[in-house]
């Protein structure tokens, strides 16, 4: 167990927050004092830059007029792309996907340059993607089914860069017709998944944590009302 205490960059939830996302930090620093690590929350919002020394960063949904703020500050303070560089895990939830990608298109036709920390570019799909999605994940450490609530209108076209967090089983995923849900590159794992992602997917939070913790298993966690809670959302 570490001396020092554990810190969860939550960046800009004052506009990467709109759909609850930021509970996703809240798991995480659960899931660490429950197994007796010290841990904080770091919030970094649009008056703060952003700092490369945190051990895990997760970022949120928005709409486009906050995704070109969030999309300028990290620009202007590259702290989340130099932590991703040294192999902090990054958590990026469905606008966060765009802003961290080659370049986004906006519902009103403009094409925003994102931060490439992601080979994906985003562009708006004829219909909105709502509703629950089921998916099959396809990276190492994780063997458990994923399950979200989604809700976008970006459709994600992943690059030679990047590949796919998991295939779609229910639902629609990244919207451009690959089945594919979600990207994972480097350090970085973005997925659509609303929920929160991570109280709905805790083999997900876990294998951040243990990246961020540079160990190879963590204390298992008898939580029964998360296992309800998934079989809930798995019977849709």
């Amino acid at each position: 167990m570490p001396d020092s205490t554990v810190r969860i960059g939550l960046v800009l939830p004052d506009v990467m927050g709109t759909y609850g996302d930021g509970g996703n930090a809240l798991i995480l620093r659960q899931r660490l004092r429950m197994r007796g690590y010290d841990a904080e929350i770091v919030e970094i919002t649009l008056n703060d830059p952003v700092p490369e020394s945190l051990d895990v960063y997760t970022l949120g949904g928005a709409e486009d007029s906050a995704q070109r703020l969030a999309t300028r500050h990290l620009a202007k303070y590259p702290g989340l792309q130099k932590a991703a560089e040294r192999g902090a895990p990054v958590l990026a939830i469905c606008a966060a996907i765009q802003v961290l990608g080659n370049w986004y298109e906006t519902s009103s036709g403009e094409r925003v340059d994102g931060v490439s920390m992601l080979d994906v570019t985003t562009s708006p799909q004829a219909t909105r993607s709502i509703g629950e999605v089921i998916t099959a994940p396809q990276i190492d450490g994780l063997t458990q089914p994923l399950t979200g609530f989604e809700n976008h209108r970006g459709g994600t076209t992943l690059g030679a860069g990047a590949r796919g967090l998991a295939r779609v089983t229910h639902g629609v995923g990244n919207g451009v017709g690959d089945g594919l849900e979600g990207v994972v590159q480097g350090s970085v794992i973005g997925t659509y998944m609303h929920g929160p992602a991570l109280a709905r997917n805790p083999e997900l939070a876990d294998l951040l944590l243990k990246r961020a913790l540079g160990v190879g298993e963590l204390a298992p966690l008898d939580l029964p009302e998360v296992e309800q809670l998934r079989r809930e959302r798995l019977r849709v």
